[in-house]
């Protein structure tokens, strides 16, 4: 699958979740870091990654991004780590009429209530009320490492109250395959498990029983 998904596939992989997700993908470095996480409860995205980094301190490299990011991205920052208010409402509705479909940022932002608020799923290390400066722009458009995953234009980010994945291009679709069918097992399971069947057996640890 290309850098492009279409809506089924995109509704496929908020429907399965990241978890599901990760363990279909068998990559281990798909799971980035879990202390980027949401900073609003219930905030979901999926879309193909649109990537650049920040130095620390530093937006220009978002306001330049802005005018490059395809609509229907997600807008992936390596700030580092460094938790700042790189982001913010002004962005925010920025990025919304961009169609700009997320956020998920190594570093920090702010004005949460008003996030919340306009239903923009951003995905961020910390939140800090302090602004930054615009001076440098170190790479939009380029591949970057997000906290050690992998993160290139087109990968499918996908994240939710779990955390945040990103899939690189050439995973998706056996990806999205093998977690329909780890899907469908888990609920063949969950309806056992409520017929009064136990996990011991259903797993095949019964031989724990007595250890």
């Amino acid at each position: 699958m290309s850098g492009t998904y279409d809506k089924a596939a995109l509704e496929q992989a908020l429907r399965q979740g990241t978890s599901t997700l990760y363990e279909a993908s068998g990559i281990a470095t798909s799971s980035v870091d879990p202390a980027i996480r949401t900073v609003w409860t219930g905030a979901v995205l999926a879309g193909p990654a649109f990537p650049l980094q920040c130095s620390p301190g530093d937006n220009l490299s978002i306001h330049l991004a802005m005018e490059k990011v395809p609509r229907g991205s997600v807008l992936v920052i390596d700030a580092q780590g460094f938790v700042a208010g790189y982001w913010g409402e002004v962005l925010t509705v920025a990025a919304q009429a961009a169609g700009v479909a997320g956020l998920v940022i190594d570093g920090g932002v702010r004005d949460i209530a008003a996030l919340r608020t306009r239903a923009f799923p951003v995905f961020a290390r910390g939140v800090s009320m302090r602004g930054t400066i615009k001076a440098s722009a170190p790479s939009v458009g380029q591949p970057i490492s997000l906290a050690g995953t992998p993160v290139a234009v087109g990968d499918l980010v996908v994240a939710d109250d779990d955390g945040v994945l990103v899939l690189p291009t050439s995973v998706v679709t056996d990806t999205l395959a093998n977690g329909q069918a780890r899907a469908d097992k888990e609920a063949a399971m969950m309806e056992k498990l409520e017929a009064g069947q136990s996990t011991l057996d259903l797993l095949g640890l019964s031989k724990w029983r007595e250890a």
